[in-house]
């Protein structure tokens, strides 16, 4: 196959890893800056360059899009799509799992336990809004943050209303979210590829820390997952329509309930703490995607053919 890989920087551990991975593989595989990329768009005829020349002949892309672009990664992606590039991941289930709102809508219909989350806009109704989660801690975080940025612990009601305030000062959208306290500052990182969890640890947050992001200085060991977990993890990347996903859990009383869906999941960790071959996973993945698209049809030959173009 001849693979790209949509990231901005090809230094990147995950970047590394599926280009070794697919050359392990014998595929050809090349790392394009979505930045780089630029697109003409007429009926029915799409094209992309990158960096002054005609994109060459893909079979598959797999897209590490980071949130600060977004949008142009995704359009970048669509327009692949379009060209009847292959992909694990289509541009809109990126889109659906960005937004962190719309994500836990689509997945809250799909009767996926999650903590009870609200989401207000106006100042006059955030008395109501914290009333509808509940007596505090309060979680509070931007809808399109990623690795445990902007996401805050209120312990208070008082400190909920300030930290509202302040991001509403900002003009960000963001989510309150009930505290599990029983998860005990930890969360399980399931790595879902196709239709199973190929990969899980679980993530505990440092000292004087309730995020268990790795970024934020937590640590990480792999662990044996329920199949309520199991099932949990790979019913929430489908309903985004991802076929390679991060999805979060935390363990409560009740239940594993759904915390966020990833679908740019770094490999670095999860390899490191269960020495799982994630990228060779994913590369095997798209590999038998590949394998089983119906060939394309063969062009007409004739007059009847002729001012046909291949798109």
């Amino acid at each position: 196959m001849k693979i790209a890989i949509l990231s901005r920087n090809a230094r990147l551990y995950s970047t590394q890893r599926l280009v070794e991975a697919a050359r392990k593989r014998k595929h050809t595989v090349k790392v394009l800056d979505p930045l780089r990329c630029y697109m003409s768009i007429a009926p029915q005829s799409f094209a992309i360059h990158f960096k002054g020349k005609p994109l060459g002949p893909i079979d598959c892309v797999i897209p590490r899009i980071g949130a600060s672009s977004t949008f142009y990664g995704t359009a970048v992606l669509r327009q692949l799509e379009l060209m009847g590039v292959l992909t694990p991941n289509p541009s809109d289930a990126v889109l659906r799992a960005r937004d962190k709102l719309r994500c836990l809508q689509i997945l809250a219909t799909r009767g996926i336990d999650m903590p009870v989350t609200a989401f207000g806009d106006n100042p006059d109704d955030t008395s109501d809004l914290l009333a509808m989660l509940g007596d505090p801690p309060h979680i509070i975080k931007l809808n399109e943050g990623t690795q445990g940025a902007g996401v805050v612990l209120a312990e208070k009601r008082s400190a909920s209303q300030s930290v509202i305030e302040a991001f509403r000062g900002l003009y960000a959208n963001f989510l309150v979210q009930e505290f599990i306290r029983e998860a005990n500052g930890s969360d399980l990182r399931c790595f879902v590829v196709g239709n199973e969890v190929v990969a899980s640890m679980e993530r505990s947050s440092a000292p004087g820390e309730f995020r268990a992001n790795l970024h934020r200085g937590g640590s990480a060991a792999a662990v044996e997952l329920s199949d309520e977990e199991r099932r949990v993890a790979i019913e929430a990347a489908s309903a985004l329509g991802l076929e390679v996903a991060g999805v979060d859990l935390l363990r409560s009383s009740r239940g594993p309930l759904l915390l966020e869906v990833n679908a740019s999941p770094g490999l670095e960790g999860i390899e490191a703490s269960t020495g799982v071959d994630v990228a060779g996973a994913i590369i095997a993945h798209c590999e038998a995607r590949h394998a089983a698209r119906p060939a394309p049809p063969k062009p007409r030959r004739g007059k009847a053919a002729k001012g046909l173009t291949a798109i």
